[in-house]
């Protein structure tokens, strides 16, 4: 098959990572790609939001398969611009892409299905008092969500009423532009988090990959401001047997169920955003891609050919093909820039990449400069990733890598996963 993956990150690095030991792959191209991708395929200097370029280039490469490695694709159309042309797409219709598209919808969505997730209401500039009458029924901290993509930064969580309520002016007011003419007000819950990701066909079918924990704020401990994400781990300790039976009696079937009975059709990935209320899983989001950087963790996990799944899935057909799970831990662990998730320099070297060799770094903000130097380009430089005998070898094994990865600035969290290894050692 020939294969053109959209996006630029570390999370279509390990796409790419994984497609490229397929025998079913004849060609990969990834567009726009990043410094390291091209080791797996042929980066394509395309914009995944620019259709009639993507039409193009499929005609002229036989590409049997879009995969959308992004939500900003699927949220435009991809799927429908595509729906009668001589190709598949790996991805839900913009129908579906709705879910990550529009907070409101996918509340909306869940309540209709009896899906559990937090007691919310939706509120636009006409029902702002509305909106500040609902925040004083609801106890503190106050969670505001904008309706629709606001690139990982439209969720606010405030401790206090008064600032929620200005909040919640100020992002009616166009905070956020667009995407927070609606805001989402929910209730917040307390827990702990985890990701767990689906492969559906649209008819019914599906198959769910290895669980993972993200790290979202910038500072060790959870501290200041938020990030794309800094580091993940996989498996989780608590999504045991009895956990992920309620996921797919309470949450995922549901979910497929939904979809089919709405007429929508989706033939990718769903991602839930889940919560651990006291042993009762509850959806804080959907996402209809996969997580980064969770990605660079579960691919090391995903015993299986990934271009057959999503192959299949993109037919509408997976059938009884396996997707099993490699017992052994995985972890990923984010080198980032000065600065970030703030401003951050670009075009700083990068060296001892080379000298890597427990770990996998998944390119994600680099590229390569005039002189063919591996260059810094994003906030979110290089995914490290491994695997171990425990959470802990792969961890040491990741963070030794980094010791080996130089560039001017370069920053890590130290405690990933600690707050899971303590809570195996608590459990024993």
């Amino acid at each position: 098959m020939n294969i053109l993956l959209l996006g630029s990150g570390g999370r279509e690095s390990a796409l790419a990572w994984k497609m490229a030991q397929s025998s079913m792959l004849d060609k990969l191209f990834i567009a726009p790609g990043n410094g390291g991708t091209s080791q797996y395929g042929t980066n394509v200097a395309i914009s995944p939001l620019d259709f009639p370029a993507i039409g193009k280039f499929v005609a002229d490469n036989a590409i049997d398969m879009i995969v959308a490695g992004n939500e900003d694709p699927l949220v435009a159309g991809i799927y429908d611009y595509f729906e009668n042309k001589p190709v598949k797409v790996c991805g839900p219709s913009k129908a579906g892409a709705a879910l990550e598209g529009s907070k409101d919808f996918a509340k909306r969505f869940m309540e209709v299905n009896n899906i559990p997730t937090a007691r919310y209401r939706s509120f636009t500039a006409e029902t702002l008092e509305e909106g500040k009458k609902f925040l004083a029924t609801l106890k503190a901290p106050y969670v505001l969500k904008a309706d629709g993509l606001a690139a990982g930064k439209g969720v606010l969580i405030i401790d206090n009423l008064a600032e929620a309520e200005k909040a919640l002016e100020e992002m009616l007011g166009g905070m956020f532009g667009k995407s927070s003419a609606t805001v989402v007000i929910e209730e917040f819950l307390s827990g702990i988090e985890c990701s767990v990701f689906v492969l559906t066909d649209g008819n019914g079918g599906y198959r769910i990959l290895p669980v993972a924990k993200d790290y979202k704020r910038i500072g060790e401990g959870d501290t200041g401001l938020n990030t794309g994400g800094m580091g993940a781990v996989s498996p989780v300790v608590f999504a045991d047997k009895e956990f992920m039976d309620k996921v797919e009696s309470r949450i995922i079937k549901p979910t497929i169920e939904g979809l089919k009975n709405a007429g929508i059709t989706y033939r990718g990935f769903i991602f839930l955003g889940l919560i651990n209320v006291d042993g009762e899983p509850m959806v804080i989001e959907y996402n209809v891609r996969m997580g980064d950087p969770e990605t660079e963790a579960v691919m090391l996990r995903v015993d299986a050919d990934l271009v057959e799944l999503l192959d299949a899935a993109a037919s509408g057909n997976l059938g009884d093909i396996e997707l099993r799970h490699n017992p052994k831990p995985a972890v990923t662990v984010m080198m980032v820039s000065e600065g970030y998730p703030g401003s951050y320099p670009k075009g700083r070297v990068i060296t001892g990449i080379d000298e890597v060799t427990e770990s996998i770094p998944f390119h994600a903000g680099t590229a390569v400069n005039a002189e063919g130097q591996l260059v810094t380009s994003g906030g979110r430089v290089i995914s490290v990733s491994s695997t171990g005998n425990d959470i802990a070898e792969a961890l040491s094994k990741s963070y030794a890598s980094i010791e080996k990865i130089k560039f001017d600035g370069k920053y890590s969290r130290r405690d990933i996963g600690r707050d899971l290894l303590k809570l195996a050692a608590d459990s024993k």
